[in-house]
């Protein structure tokens, strides 16, 4: 049987929207897809409602004959479904976006069953699925773009829920040659993603697509990833280490993550080059794991 889902990945620069013809065997066939900029809460809903609307419509049907939809949102979010703000942000810097009701929001604009989870749980999903993480026991998804967010799983369940980890504001030691930057984080300033966000390294090193490769803020960024790398180790015995998001689309990155966590490991636990090259990686999925994730959320 064809059912139609609807799959959105909430981000802070872009809503991913994407509606997939998924069959019994969960293949994912997209039949439509856009972009929506990220501006006002109920602006961006209206955008994705919209097309939504016009994908279903383009197909003889309504938003109502959708299966359901999965929304994979930044964070920090209240999953906690007996809680009378379920599916609704915390405090987040994103601006106007602090308590607002996500889930609700999409459940009201469509008049389908919403199902919520963080981005970067929901392409952690994806990535054990059938992506680069497929088969591992303990495996984490590290995003880093405008924030960095991390799912982790452990013994194939996905920990924290009813909450979710919040490993971007974990501290972290201050990289070789960074100098004295005070940190992008408006709650922890000094934190993993107030130092190794895109919105950290542009604030100190301007935009990172423009690096050449021996741009010093890859070292101090490659530092920082391979300490928050080596946290996930250390602590889950991850078996894979996804690292997705804007910044690890450039080739000069992961070798020197790599680089750096075996040096920071000392030798310890025997861990070698070629574990690292193993067991740290990028997306099968891309940009799309979390989009994709957000589809299997709906299983």
């Amino acid at each position: 049987m064809t059912r139609y889902i609807g799959g959105i990945d909430a981000g802070g620069t872009t809503f991913k929207c994407g509606l997939a013809q998924v069959g019994d065997d969960m293949d994912v066939n997209w039949v439509a897809r856009l972009r929506v900029t990220t501006s006002d809460p109920l602006k961006t809903v209206d955008g994705c409602a919209e097309f939504f609307r016009r994908a279903m419509s383009d197909l003889g049907a309504t938003t109502k004959d959708m299966t359901g939809l999965g929304l994979a949102s930044f964070g920090p979010l209240n999953l906690d479904p007996e809680s009378d703000d379920f599916g609704s942000l915390l405090g987040t810097p994103k601006t106007g976006w602090s308590g607002f009701g996500i889930r609700q929001a999409f459940v009201d604009a469509l008049g389908v069953t919403v199902n919520i989870d963080t981005d970067v749980n929901a392409a952690l999903l994806a990535e054990m699925s059938d992506g680069a993480a497929q088969g591992a026991t303990n495996a984490a998804y590290l995003t880093v773009g405008t924030g960095i967010g991390a799912g982790l799983a452990s013994n194939g369940l996905i920990i924290g829920r009813p909450r979710h980890p919040e490993f971007g504001h974990i501290p972290v030691a201050r990289a070789k040659g960074d100098g004295d930057f005070t940190g992008s984080c408006s709650f922890h300033a000094t934190c993993l993603e107030g130092m190794a966000s895109v919105t950290a390294l542009k604030q100190r090193f301007g935009d990172p697509i423009k690096w050449d490769a021996e741009h010093p803020g890859w070292d101090i960024a490659a530092d920082y990833l391979a300490q928050a790398c080596r946290a996930i180790y250390l602590t889950t015995c991850a078996d894979k280490i996804v690292l997705g998001g804007g910044l690890m689309t450039s080739p000069f990155i992961l070798p020197r993550i790599r680089r750096r966590f075996v040096e920071q490991m000392a030798g310890y636990l025997g861990m070698e080059d070629q574990d690292a090259e193993s067991m740290i990686v990028t997306p099968k999925f891309g940009d799309d794991a979390g989009l994709r994730g957000a589809v299997l959320l709906v299983r």
